[in-house]
């Protein structure tokens, strides 16, 4: 059975940084991209960042590119998102995620609250 734990959220000043963990269980981690969401209150869902299994390519959002530092550990099962510099609209639901073989499913955290306020 597919698990992903988020931890690290919280109340941070804007300009502040928080660093997010996903513990996965289930699946082999190694070869699974893995993917960072959030969802601010009253929005849609959006992709933040990802990072793929082999090479540990990562890419991210716009919103979020120069900031937020994705990567990943093997040995943990555990995928990081480091967020510095943080604003007001970064406040949402952070969610880790993967998918399945072929495809099939997406699997999702519970999600972790980030707060970002003065």
């Amino acid at each position: 059975q597919v698990q992903l734990v988020e931890s690290g959220g919280g109340l941070v000043q804007p300009g502040g940084s928080l660093r997010l963990s996903c513990v996965a269980s289930g699946f082999t981690f190694s070869s699974r991209t893995m993917y960072w969401y959030r969802q601010p209150p009253g929005k849609e869902r959006e992709l933040v960042a990802a990072i793929t299994s082999v090479a540990g390519n990562t890419n991210y959002a716009n919103s979020v590119r120069g900031r937020f530092t994705i990567s990943r550990d093997n040995a943990k099962n555990t995928v990081y998102l480091q967020m510095n510099s943080l604003k007001p609209e970064d406040t949402a639901v952070y969610y880790c995620k993967t998918v399945g073989d072929y495809g099939r499913y997406a699997y999702w955290g519970q999600g972790t609250q980030v707060t970002v306020s003065s």
